[in-house]
């Protein structure tokens, strides 16, 4: 059996493909939802303007959530037999439930206006839409958690093709709203949520449906196997901290770009870019799951690494098809509603974007290493790099008088090279230490 399931998990061009090709078309097809509904909330009253109030609510949502952002390659670690899967169940419901009633309490009007109002300078009727928009997103982030249980079975059992069928069931409903809202005079910021939640609603049910066959058929664990809810708790703590600065790194966007010279427009251009960059940076990313089922044979085993780059660069078509005249005015101009004097500087900016995601399929193999040696603090040394690095850009190029659009594209840009360094540089190290306390 042991031998089989090697066989299964052996590196393979097509075996790797197979696998990592679904994955890819969900993290794309997830992310797409939030450009769909884009179209639904930039059509209200308040125009584009309540795009900005809408993204910036959902990314405190979505920095909370992150807090919980190691649960996924903890469940594809530990979750691979019963007693794995019940205690990881059960971590995942105690991080849920403590997580949303924290966004809960951060939508409060005396903890949100100031965040909305002053760190993000909005004016009073769209820090209303902001506000609202996190304290209602506690559903879909209840959607995102009960997700992680069946999502991760199946991954554990290389089904990521029924996972992808479940983002498209999501992709399909939200793209049936943001066809069909505007056209009924359904538009703005609560209509664009209730269209992505009830999307994310729909993948969760079909989840759960493809998952349930692989949970009843789980094995035992096996004889001296130690696989407790405080293990994986250890194990997941370093990620989460790590993807909480990780989400943490927008605000940093936003706060400087919102001190640039024109920072409305300098934000619509951030914002209305980073909603086709983000996608197929999440897909390089989730190279992650790659290495994870498919860890290397040998130290010297380098094929994930050079097939994470060809990946990459096929995933930068991408972006440079949208920085065309044809593709890019109809999309941003005509689609999300942009000024025509912006569309040359929003083409300029996602055509940069297009080299970005080479960085991100080899940041996410490595991390993918990473948790497969059971090493979260590299991953966490990481993403606490990115941040540093995001910060310290945008602090050196704000006093320079770079346009706000540039400076988050540079930072965007530095930030996951180096904390793809600083993982490859803190697996080394362990290695290091290891071989040495070896020797003694």
């Amino acid at each position: 059996m042991g031998t089989d399931a090697n066989a299964e998990h052996g590196f393979g061009i097509w075996k790797v493909t197979r696998f990592y090709a679904p994955l890819l078309l969900q993290a794309f097809s997830q992310s797409l939802t939030y450009p769909l509904v884009a179209g639904i909330v930039s059509h209200g009253v308040l125009g584009v303007n309540a795009l900005t109030a809408f993204a910036q609510g959902q990314m405190i949502m979505f920095m909370i959530g992150a807090i919980g952002g190691g649960l996924v390659m903890t469940g594809m670690v530990f979750a691979k037999t019963r007693k794995g899967y019940v205690e990881f169940k059960r971590l995942n419901t105690f991080m849920m439930v403590a997580l949303l009633a924290l966004q809960a309490l951060v939508a409060l009007p005396c903890f949100s206006d100031p965040v909305f109002g002053k760190l993000f300078a909005l004016p009073p009727e769209l820090v209303l839409v902001a506000r609202r928009t996190l304290f209602w997103g506690v559903l879909m982030n209840a959607f995102f958690f009960l997700r992680n249980v069946p999502m991760v079975v199946l991954f554990n059992h290389l089904e990521s093709g029924k996972a992808n069928t479940a983002t498209f069931a999501r992709i399909a409903v939200t793209l049936a709203f943001s066809v069909c809202f505007p056209k009924c005079g359904l538009v703005g910021p609560y209509w664009g949520l209730f269209a992505i939640s009830f999307g994310c609603l729909v993948e969760l049910v079909v989840t759960w449906l493809y998952a349930r066959p692989f949970v009843r058929a789980l094995p035992g664990s096996a004889n001296g196997e130690h696989v407790s809810l405080a293990e994986q708790l250890r194990f997941t703590l370093p990620l989460s901290l790590g993807g909480f600065l990780l989400m943490v790194s927008p605000l940093f966007v936003a706060a400087f770009v919102g001190r640039s010279a024109n920072a409305a427009d300098m934000l619509s251009i951030h914002y209305v870019t980073l909603g086709v960059a983000n996608p197929v940076s999440y897909a390089a990313l989730r190279m992650q799951a790659v290495a994870i089922e498919f860890p290397a044979e040998r130290d010297d085993d380098h094929r994930l690494l050079w097939y994470a780059l060809a990946a990459g660069a096929l995933l930068g078509v991408i972006p440079a098809l949208f920085a065309t005249p044809c593709v890019g005015d109809w999309y941003f101009g005509v689609y999300q509603n942009v000024p025509d004097r912006l569309l040359p500087t929003v083409r300029l900016a996602i055509g940069i974007y297009s080299f970005i995601c080479m960085i991100h399929a080899v940041r996410g193999r490595i991390e993918g290493i990473a948790a497969v040696r059971k090493n979260p603090r590299a991953v966490m040394c990481g993403q606490i790099g990115y941040t540093s690095a995001l910060f310290a850009t945008l602090a050196v190029t704000l006093p320079t008088g770079m346009p706000g659009w540039l400076m988050a594209v540079t930072a965007v840009f530095v930030a996951p090279a180096v904390a793809g360094a600083l993982v490859y540089a803190a697996l080394a190290y362990a290695k290091r230490s290891a071989t040495g306390l070896t020797r003694r």
